[in-house]
């Protein structure tokens, strides 16, 4: 008994000092975004403290990606190397990518790195990243979100709101504090190759309206939030990650459709706008200058027309479509973040090359071509911006903390229930929808002679995506199977399509039933139109059975307008999990059908849009919740 006492004893002297040092340090807290006297006060004290070597570094910002790595890794020594000698402001928190494949990654090594990068840095670091779609896009294990464009055809404001304060709450469980989002398009265009469903939709108003409640959300959460990308990429038909993409409306045009939903956003209170890479005829005549480097684009109408005055940041300054333009200089980095800085912008995000950046912005203020007195401005900013977060107070996030927080089961059923108010159904010929689920095994009673082979071929599914390795359709094709155990399901891409045609028309032909998922999803430097052999492909399946066959746009929903004589078609505007599941219930019946189109196809149907339904629950019976949850958070 007596060694029992004397271990517990020496165990509790041993926990001390641990339980000790946690309690010395402190954590964030995610309180609404407000800067307060004492947050002000710190950030002028500290402004008057900084070198110039320390000024211009505040005003840059630079990858981290979010994975384990040992304090004695080449690799976290380099970052903590580079952050540490050009004063790094900031971080974009990302994952590593691998071809077409984002390599998403847990939150607990997020929160680990950047904990660890708050300790190593001279001033408190601002985290931001792009998490359009919730954490999800970047992490495991959290709550998922549909695109912006699901909201659209949601149409709730209450359901941006809430996705705005979620989204909040799970990205500074992990450390981030700034999001770059809202995304303030208008997709008017069509053939938009990089908008698309990342905006909430072609109306302004309603661009507008979601964009105002997602800030409302956000801040309440205690997210810095970016309305983007100014003065709108909506419009565009051409991927400013790879060429120069252009505006071509007139001022009149500006005024009425891209500048309303960016003007709601000041209105609300957005913390910063992000400037495209964009040229805009109306606003700035001369070609080599887009909107990032105009000073009629960002200083003229963006600060002193729109009224304006928080920070103003570049879109990544390693896309092509800007770099192109100082592809000739000695410095590209360099120049274009001067350039930049010199039409009003306040910080540089992503530069390609970081010490060219940071020497250009440096010698430019040594030389005068940028007075000092702009640099304070902007780094005053930049400290208010941390300040109005907290991180004047505290650095760190309680790692503990995150199982309370991070993907409760009522946010992910928040997620699932906007993916399934956001499912349109825009076409529908009344003689197929819904589908009837079919227990495995069980010919119809008019058939018991039925050949297993005809069983299994009365349902066929063909899913488009652009690769066939990647995720998308997994979730779809397990739903699909828990209805129908007996259904044929193909994937196809481009590749492969023309090789697996002759084989997916034979079943086409036999089947009662024919679902196509297309995923079409905007992203940096693909294609989201269907190519050359899966047009073809889905051509002849049309041809063959027209009226047994719904195509399903978990994406991209301008892509029926290839297919005008589409009979069935329904649209999620999004390829999350939670579109899967919520188009796979959509096609049995088993939740009601209420979303409208945020966008026009041209040849199929107008905005706003919509053949209502509702659960056939009755009839075909409802998935088992646990569908739902194993969905919702992959």
């Amino acid at each position: 008994m007596l060694r029992k006492l004397a271990l517990s004893a020496l165990l509790a002297a041993c926990l001390v000092p641990f339980a000790a040092a946690k309690d010395k340090e402190k954590f964030q807290a995610s309180d609404p975004v407000r800067l307060d006297r004492e947050g002000d006060k710190w950030a002028q004290k500290t402004l008057k403290k900084m070198s110039l070597e320390q000024k211009i570094g505040q005003l840059i910002m630079i990858w981290c990606r979010a994975e384990f790595l040992n304090v004695k890794d080449p690799e976290y020594i380099r970052m903590r190397d580079t952050m540490q000698k050009y004063h790094i402001g900031g971080f974009g928190m990302t994952v590593r990518v691998d071809g077409p494949f984002l390599l998403r990654n847990q939150p607990y090594e997020a929160a680990m790195l950047l904990n660890q990068l708050q300790r190593e840095s001279e001033l408190p670091l601002m985290f931001a990243a792009d998490f359009e779609r919730g954490l999800s896009m970047r992490l495991h294990g959290t709550t998922v979100f549909p695109h912006a464009m699901a909201f659209g055809a949601d149409g709730s404001l209450a359901d941006a709101e809430a996705f705005g304060r979620i989204n909040a709450k799970e990205a500074r469980a992990i450390g981030v504090q700034w999001n770059w989002f809202p995304d303030a398009d208008v997709n008017s265009n069509p053939a938009n190759p990089i908008i698309n469903t990342r905006s909430f939709g072609e109306d302004p108003k309603q661009v507008g309206a979601l964009v105002s409640a997602y800030i409302k959300g956000a801040h309440e959460g205690g997210m810095l939030t970016t309305a983007k990308h100014y003065p709108g990429h909506g419009d565009t038909a051409t991927d400013s990650h790879l060429g120069l993409a252009a505006v071509e409306g007139d001022i009149n045009r500006l005024d009425s459709i891209e500048l309303p939903p960016f003007q709601d956003a000041i209105n609300a209170g957005v913390d910063a706008i992000m400037v495209a890479h964009v040229t805009v005829k109306a606003l700035e005549p001369d070609p080599k200058r887009v909107a990032t480097t105009s000073s009629a684009v960002v200083t003229d109408l963006l600060k002193k027309k729109m009224g304006f005055q928080g920070l103003v940041v570049t879109d990544a300054l390693d896309m092509n479509g800007l770099m192109r333009i100082y592809a000739g200089t000695g410095n590209p980095s360099g120049a274009a973040a001067v350039a930049a800085l010199k039409a009003g912008n306040d910080m540089i995000l992503i530069p390609g090359d970081i010490g060219g950046t940071y020497n250009g912005m440096l010698n430019a203020v040594k030389s005068g071509e940028i007075p000092l007195s702009q640099i304070d401005e902007s780094v005053l900013k930049v400290l208010r911006a941390k300040a109005s977060v907290g991180l004047n107070r505290a650095r760190l996030v309680d790692v503990d903390n995150m199982k309370e927080v991070i993907a409760t089961p009522e946010d992910i059923a928040t997620g699932q229930r906007i993916a399934e108010a956001a499912v349109t159904l825009v076409r529908d010929n009344g003689d197929l929808l819904p589908l009837k689920r079919q227990p495995r095994g069980t010919p119809e009673a008019a058939n018991p002679y039925l050949r297993v082979d005809q069983s299994r071929n009365r349902t066929v599914a063909v899913i488009f995506s652009d690769d066939v390795r990647s995720e998308n359709g997994r979730v779809f094709e397990r739903e699909l199977r828990q209805r129908v155990p007996e259904a044929r399901i193909f994937f196809v891409d481009p590749r492969i399509a023309g090789g697996m045609t002759e084989q997916i028309m034979q079943a086409v032909g036999e089947a009662q039933a024919v679902i196509v998922p297309v995923y079409a999803i905007p992203s940096a430097g693909r294609v989201i139109a269907l190519q050359d052999a899966t047009t073809n492909l889905m051509q002849r399946i049309l041809q063959a059975a027209p009226g047994r066959t719904v195509v399903i746009a978990l994406g991209n929903p301008y892509i029926a307008r290839d297919f005008p004589a589409v009979q069935n078609y329904l649209c999620t505007f999004s390829n999350a999990t939670v579109s899967e599941l919520a188009a796979v219930k959509a096609l049995f019946g088993e939740i009601a059908i209420r979303g409208k189109l945020p966008v026009t196809i041209p040849q199929v149907a107008q905005r706003g849009t919509g053949i209502e339904r509702g659960a056939q629950t009755a009839q075909q019976g409802r998935a088992k919740d646990a569908s739902s949850k194993t969905a919702a958070a992959p």
